[in-house]
């Protein structure tokens, strides 16, 4: 936990946050902080700075704190990602936040499981619970917007062309002589298929809005791989 994370409902009085749970066990067992000792700290979609250990308890630590400076500034990126295995979901999330995704589609697919838009993965606290850890380990404060579409060709047809516009449109697709960019310093739209990739029909519908297949070389990866190495490649450094 590089960051620890506060949220409105911690803050006792001006400037003067009180903790347990979850973030007082890391501060404890991790950063073995005592009175006196000063954390990083940042307010959840809000500034980043620092929280002067003031008391150390059983049941709660409470810092007094002073924020400073804005978070990193978002990847220029819109992701469309189709929906992971629910075992998968929790860490692609994680991965993607950390790298500083700020908008993300999960959408439907021929290939995704129609029984993967069950998972109770997919309620809204669950998702913000797995962006969490990208936020501390990235030390960011802004959580992305993550919106579902069940159906893939209204969303691509009605929705996509306007989500796209005015950015770089690419789908990561292992099938084409085209290699992914490097270093395009614009903003893009990455779509980015399931186990297996998205099929030829859902490729042709990506490029009639003008979306362009790109590769990442002769080896094929799993998302959870192929997406920071397609983030990297992008934005390299950001």
């Amino acid at each position: 936990m590089n960051l620890i994370i506060l949220e409105p409902s911690d803050f006792v009085g001006p400037g003067h946050a009180r903790l347990s749970g979850r973030r007082q066990k890391h501060i404890l067992e991790v950063h073995r902080a005592n009175p006196g000792d000063t954390l990083r700290v940042g307010l959840l979609d809000g500034d980043i700075g620092s929280g002067l250990v003031t008391v150390r308890e059983p049941g709660f630590i409470e810092l007094q704190v002073e924020l400073q400076r804005p978070p990193p500034p978002a990847l220029p990126l819109t992701l469309i990602l189709a929906l992971p295995r629910p075992k998968m979901l929790k860490r692609i999330i994680e991965h993607a936040t950390a790298l500083g995704v700020k908008k993300l589609y999960l959408i439907n697919a021929y290939r995704v499981e129609k029984s993967y838009w069950q998972s109770p993965w997919l309620t809204e606290g669950k998702l913000r619970e797995q962006c969490l850890p990208g936020l501390e380990q990235s030390v960011d404060t802004r959580l992305p917007q993550i919106e579902l579409r069940k159906r893939f060709k209204p969303f691509v047809e009605d929705e996509l062309s306007e989500i796209a516009a005015n950015s770089l449109k690419l789908v990561a697709h292992p099938v084409t002589d085209n290699p992914c960019p490097v270093d395009i310093r614009q903003n893009a739209t990455l779509a980015v298929g399931p186990e297996g990739g998205f099929i030829p029909y859902e490729v042709e519908k990506l490029r009639e809005i003008g979306f362009a297949a790109v590769h990442l070389g002769p080896r094929i990866l799993r998302v959870e791989t192929a997406l920071p190495v397609l983030l990297s490649r992008l934005y390299p450094g950001r």
